[in-house]
């Protein structure tokens, strides 16, 4: 019996005892590669350090400088307040809005003092110590969500399927807010409560949004008689449905029987008259609260304080500005001057 079985070759051990070279020098090149990075990033930061050392006295006289000359100009300067008004624009006059307080600031930054007084009612002093006008949206996630279910409840079925939250808030913009914050700046602090009913006013007598609220008074007095026309039918059927029960009541058709359902249909009338003048009072207090939200043309949540907040920080100082400045553009020289050294040397070669 003839043996066939024959050794296997050592092809597989030596195939896989390349396959360990091969990634042991490829992780041996990664290693190396991420070493000369941190290398050269060492170099770079020990060359800066130099550099820096190099010319340390003149980033100490530019920053001596800039300390110095920054408190003159802080000493110089009056002291600036800043002043908040929250507000609350109906009828669609928060675009007239955004545009006014816009109006005031090109006027205010263009130092045109006789016309922001015309324009605030304020003496040309008084509107002289303003320096700027902002305004922004006031609203967190709650407020949101309260405008989306407001906003959803005026679509139909079909859209409402294709929008959600997140859609919403994509496209939510400044004007949708409910209340807007109005920031004026000014060097007197007092200015701004004087302002406040110009601004206001501005709005107010706007002939558009005059009309509009004068439509919406109109339309919410005809729905309150409309209310109250039912709620006193409401009541007078209430009474009606009493007097019936007690006359059934006192006929003596085998005893005294009252009974509540509407002739076996198992339907309680008084009780759905109850369940409809409960819906109409919350109709009717409802309609109290739009009523008393849209009372005028531009609500005012909160007035300008009497007197404004110290516009402080250290970032609005220029004893902390003017040596970062100086600082910044003397470090700026220094590396030109180098990188034109550096130039020099690699053309000569």
């Amino acid at each position: 019996m003839s043996n066939n079985q024959q050794p296997q070759p050592a092809s597989e051990e030596i195939d896989l005892g390349q396959l360990f070279q091969l990634i042991g020098n490829v992780f041996k090149k990664l290693f190396t590669f991420i070493g000369s990075i941190f290398k050269g990033i060492f170099h770079f930061i020990v060359l800066f350090l130099i550099f820096i050392q190099k010319h340390f006295i003149k980033f100490v006289i530019a920053g001596v400088i800039g300390i110095g000359v920054g408190i003159f100009l802080d000493i110089k300067n009056d002291q600036k307040y800043i002043s908040s008004m929250v507000v609350e624009p109906n009828f669609n006059s928060v675009q007239q809005l955004y545009n006014n307080v816009s109006f005031y600031n090109e006027l205010a930054k263009a130092e045109d003092s006789i016309a922001l007084a015309s324009a605030l009612k304020l003496t040309t002093k008084e509107a002289a110590s303003i320096k700027e006008f902002e305004i922004e949206s006031y609203s967190d996630e709650n407020q949101k969500v309260l405008l989306f279910d407001k906003f959803i409840r005026e679509l139909d079925s079909t859209t409402v399927k294709n929008l959600d939250f997140e859609a919403y808030l994509k496209n939510f913009n400044t004007f949708d807010a409910r209340f807007h914050k109005i920031n004026l700046v000014s060097t007197n602090s007092g200015v701004a409560t004087k302002a406040q009913p110009a601004i206001v006013k501005s709005i107010s007598s706007n002939g558009y949004f005059k009309e509009q609220k004068a439509t919406n008074d109109k339309n919410i007095g005809f729905q309150e008689e409309i209310y109250k026309q039912q709620l006193n039918e409401i009541i007078s059927l209430q009474q009606l449905y009493k007097d019936v029960m007690v006359k059934e009541a006192s006929k003596e058709i085998g005893g005294t029987n009252i009974n509540l359902a509407d002739n076996g249909s198992g339907t309680n009338k008084e009780i759905e008259l109850l369940k409809e003048r409960d819906d109409l009072k919350e109709k009717i207090v409802e309609l109290n609260l739009e009523k008393a939200n849209k009372a005028t043309i531009l609500n005012v949540i909160s007035d300008f304080p009497s007197r404004g907040v110290k516009l402080g920080g250290i970032i609005n100082q220029y004893k902390f500005l003017l040596p970062l400045l100086l600082v910044s553009l003397v470090l700026i020289f220094l590396l030109l001057l180098e990188l034109n050294k550096g130039l020099k040397k690699y053309t000569k070669k």
